[in-house]
């Protein structure tokens, strides 16, 4: 497992980049899983505007005149932020992250006034720059024409911050002994960690219908394109659970691997996550322990990170990768098949749900009791997630 970019550049190129500990490599693949799903959008809402589903909407905007003071704080803010935090950070990586974890210097008051000072003068005259051909000119209004495509960076701006807002929130929900920590143990690296992928589809979708309705984008058709990059997104999302042991592992898995998979690599049907980023020590109650690697053990030990799982457990994240792979490819292709609005995002909750529904089998994750009935909140969520779209697919067809 490599907890950061740094781990992965050190242990496969043996370079020492104590910079790169600031990348943490599930953050990483959950950005990309963000610029994979805004691509497909893109490239969708273009398409259904050459047909006249979305239509481009004119927008008055004002030019000339001097910069706003707001502009200038703004920039000069930004401009320090860089220089006293960030770039304090690169230049002393060394030293500051010879224990090996950057939270605590990441979420701190540390840094370097001076390249702070230096870097908010620094954009202020970029800022100067790239303003003196219309500071001079006279304040006018010009109509602008906006095409439905360049409300992308406004939706995944939304989806953004809604999404991690909910995935927060319906994980301390499943796991109230967090939010106990934090306010016992205060600190952002307590309060940041975990997120469930179901409360950020939720939130990021209701922030998605809000810009919809804000900027009259009809929301079926807008759905329907944002729904194959969704499940790809999920599924690049899911390689970074993977790659960083997240804990989102499946239950211990200790049975030999069946003759008619013998063709995979063993990783594929049982992984003990070596290095995992929670850095999990001594027994689960999934039936697992976190044990010490040590020096006869086939991986490098990471400060910080050095334990692996005893048994091997399922590798769901990975499973869940190539299911979402899969889905993506028949909503991609079928994506054009379909002229009732509603339609295709009625089949991707479908195949959310299921596969969702189906992982969690052999998933580890906090069980609700309801008298004798025991299930997950992902089960709960994903049943009520397929059979909102068998519903919502049953109407439109009827309607069609």
């Amino acid at each position: 497992m490599y907890p950061t970019l740094y781990h992965l550049f050190l242990d496969l190129l043996q370079w020492d980049l104590p910079a790169l500990k600031l990348i943490n490599s599930f953050g990483l693949f959950v950005a990309l899983a963000f610029v994979t799903a805004a691509a497909t959008l893109r490239r969708e809402m273009n398409r259904k505007e050459e047909l006249g589903i979305f239509k481009p909407a004119s927008i008055t905007v004002i030019s000339g005149g001097p910069v706003g003071i707001g502009e200038w704080v703004t920039q000069a803010f930004i401009g320090f932020i860089l220089g006293w935090k960030f770039l304090y950070l690169l230049i002393n990586a060394n030293e500051l992250f010879a224990s090996g974890l950057p939270q605590s210097h990441l979420f701190s008051l540390e840094g370097n006034v001076g390249l702070g000072l230096f870097f908010a003068l620094l954009m202020i005259g970029w800022k100067w720059w790239e303003s003196r051909a219309t500071r001079s000119q006279p304040v006018k209004e010009e109509k602008v024409l906006i095409h439905s495509s360049q409300h992308v960076g406004g939706i995944v701006a939304a989806a953004a911050v809604g999404g991690v807002v909910g995935a927060k929130f319906f994980h301390l929900l499943e796991y109230p002994e967090e939010l106990v920590r934090f306010f016992t143990d205060p600190s952002l690296s307590n309060f940041l960690g975990g997120l469930t992928i179901y409360g950020g589809l939720i939130v990021g979708g209701l922030a998605v219908y809000g810009y919809a309705r804000k900027n009259q984008l009809h929301f079926l058709h807008l759905a329907d394109s944002v729904a194959p990059g969704l499940m790809l997104g999920y599924g690049v999302g899911r390689i970074g659970c993977q790659v960083s042991g997240d804990g989102d592992w499946g239950i211990p898995n200790p049975n030999p691997m069946p003759e008619w998979l013998s063709w995979l690599p063993d990783w594929m049907w049982s992984y003990q996550f070596p290095n995992n980023v929670n850095g999990v020590f001594g027994e689960r109650l999934a039936g697992y322990t976190g044990r010490l690697i040590g020096p006869g053990d086939p991986w490098p030990s990471f400060a910080g990170y050095g334990t692996y799982l005893d048994p091997g457990v399922f590798p769901t994240a990975f499973y869940e990768t190539v299911m979402a792979t899969i889905i993506f490819v028949f909503l991609w292709l079928m994506r054009k098949r379909f002229k009732t609005a509603g339609t295709l995002f009625a089949l991707y909750c479908m195949f959310n749900g299921a596969e969702r529904f189906f992982i969690e089998k052999i998933r580890v994750n906090a069980v609700i009791e309801l008298g004798s009935i025991h299930f997950t909140q992902a089960e709960l969520i994903s049943t009520i997630t397929f059979f909102g779209g068998a519903i919502l697919l049953g109407v439109l067809l009827r309607k069609s």
